[in-house]
């Protein structure tokens, strides 16, 4: 079997991992192990900004989860892909920079989670971003991940931003700054043209070092518990052969949402029912691991235009010949885009203090994200609820890590849900009647103008048929202070000592927006309370 050592085990090279192993690894004499599922993030593909076309649903990086059939969505399964390679979803993603909103990080310390406040958060969003225009109160200009604005820009999306603004809603420069609410334009994790992922950013300029070993290909099988301690990790080395790593001081699970709560039941730590149904030893009762389970669900209006729209310019292989001409030469053009331009956090009424449904507007359009692009000009009006009440979960489906969990969105399983996806549908469809933007649409494709304005029913009935994930997984190893509560404020798993948990499934409630810069700063978050600790023990 073979075997590795070190002070710090961290399972997972997603957006939280790769910022882990860099600042843990800044300690010479510390001893970084850091082990991935996926390959290296070689793929060209990758690395060009519209390549998560190509990637997503790839098998060879990535999971390619799907759900159970959701009774809310009229049974239909939904396709959840998470990066699987270096840098995880970070790597596929769609590249956009949203932190949430100040009142998230707010409600999580008023859940007693003390150190998580926006006052305790935004110096970590600061410290890893290399804001491109520059610092101010809220930005800052040292970090390692490059964040910066569009080097795209397309009439229609202008024609959306104006036609929101003539509805009444703000322009916002800075939906990062000092408030959210507002329409503009999305900034994305990007650096002069080529994709700015966790690894690029901080996995990447950290792998000289003699004291970090990155281990690829690395399934893992269980987190060794010994005597209440976690004192290593098993895993399959090249997804085959038995392989042992030591963890001399704590092991950190930054799996995601859905691997990081199987992980924990591989290794006994769930629900003591499910986990003695699936033939595993109790090592901790923790009955809401993999609970708490929350995503961002998007209604995708799409909108035929009278002028050309990028499905007319990505039609034919000339085109597609240019483009890429385009891109070679000057890191510029469709292939730098992000998978949206623009973008708007509203109100669905005053009964909300904050913006509780987001906007992603796109300059193209297709049955869904990661197909081939509609044979006519259009583009696509996604909006989704930022703050669902609807809870789901991951549930175990065996004690073989290479068999995939259950898992179960319960998405619109609230009344709450569901009105606010259906305001929402209608706030999208009042802007396009709005100048400028009503004159460039010459038919609503879907849902359909046949479709009454005030038909709630009809409305979320069409919502049921086809709407789907925005790809934001959270909360299944939720933290808290109750006694079910997964991991506590520092990130401790309960009832284990040496083992925590750093990605988006510890918050407790999800963020109001896209999550790949919150599972950057809870990387950040988890370093800091890793070093206190070590040194409050030294």
């Amino acid at each position: 079997m073979e075997r590795l050592e070190a002070d710090y085990v961290i399972v997972g090279a997603g957006s939280a991992g790769c910022v882990i192993a860099n600042r843990l690894s800044a300690d010479p004499e510390v001893r970084v192990v850091l082990l991935e599922a996926g390959p290296s993030d070689w793929n060209p593909w990758i690395h060009i900004p519209v390549g998560y076309f190509r990637m997503m649903h790839n098998p060879s990086v990535d999971w390619c989860y799907k759900t159970e059939p959701d009774p809310g969505l009229n049974g239909r399964s939904l396709d959840w892909p998470r990066g699987k390679v270096l840098g995880g979803s970070s790597s596929l993603n769609g590249l956009l920079y949203v932190r949430g909103q100040k009142e998230d990080y707010d409600r999580w310390a008023q859940m007693g989670n003390a150190g998580w406040s926006w006052e305790d958060v935004l110096p970590l969003f600061k410290r890893s971003e290399s804001q491109e225009r520059g610092a101010d109160e809220y930005h800052g200009t040292e970090g390692e991940l490059s964040v910066s604005n569009m080097r795209l820009q397309r009439p229609i999306c202008d024609a959306w931003v104006a036609a929101a603004t003539a509805e009444g809603y703000p322009f916002n420069p800075d939906y990062n700054g000092a408030t959210q609410e507002g329409v503009g334009y999305f900034q994305l994790t990007a650096r002069k043209g080529r994709r700015c992922s966790s690894a690029v950013a901080f996995l990447k300029p950290a792998r000289k070092r003699p004291n970090l070993t990155v281990v690829t290909g690395a399934l893992v099988e269980k987190v060794v518990i010994e005597n209440g301690r976690a004192t290593g990790v098993r895993y399959l080395s090249g997804g085959k052969n038995e392989a042992l790593v030591t963890a001399r001081r704590e092991v950190i699970l930054s799996s995601g949402a859905i691997n990081s709560p199987q992980l924990l039941m591989l290794s006994g730590i769930g629900d003591a029912e499910q986990l003695k149904r699936n033939g595993i030893e109790v090592v901790r009762h923790s009955p809401d691991v993999g609970r708490n389970l929350q995503d961002h669900l998007q209604a995708r209006l799409v909108f035929k235009c009278n002028e050309p729209t990028l499905n007319d310019e990505v039609r034919s292989l000339f085109n597609q010949a240019r483009i890429a001409l385009k891109y070679a030469l000057f890191r510029a053009g469709p292939m730098t885009m992000a998978a949206s331009l623009a973008t708007g956090f509203l109100r669905t009424g005053d009964h909300v203090a904050t913006p509780d449904i987001q906007f992603h507007v796109q300059p193209w359009s297709a049955d869904s994200p990661g197909e081939g692009v509609h044979p006519f000009s259009a583009f696509t009006m996604s909006v989704c609820q930022l703050r669902p009440e609807s809870r789901g979960e991951i549930v175990l489906n065996g004690p073989d890590p290479r068999t995939y969990p259950k898992i179960h969105p319960h998405y619109l399983s609230t009344e709450t849900d569901r009105r606010t996806v259906v305001e929402g549908v209608r706030i999208a469809r009042r802007i396009a009647r709005q100048a400028p933007l009503n004159s460039k649409i010459s038919e609503e494709f879907r849902p359909s103008s046949d479709l009454a304005m005030d038909d709630y029913e009809g409305t979320l009935a069409w919502t049921r048929d086809y709407s789907t994930t925005i790809y934001h997984p959270t909360g299944t190893c939720r933290m808290g202070q109750d006694e079910r509560a997964v991991v506590d404020e520092r990130l401790r798993v309960r009832g284990v000592q040496g083992l925590r948990v750093a990605d988006c499934s510890i918050m407790p409630e999800i963020v109001s927006g896209n999550t790949n810069a919150p599972a950057i700063m809870i990387g950040e978050k988890l370093s800091d309370l890793v070093r206190e600790d070590a040194r409050r023990s030294a």
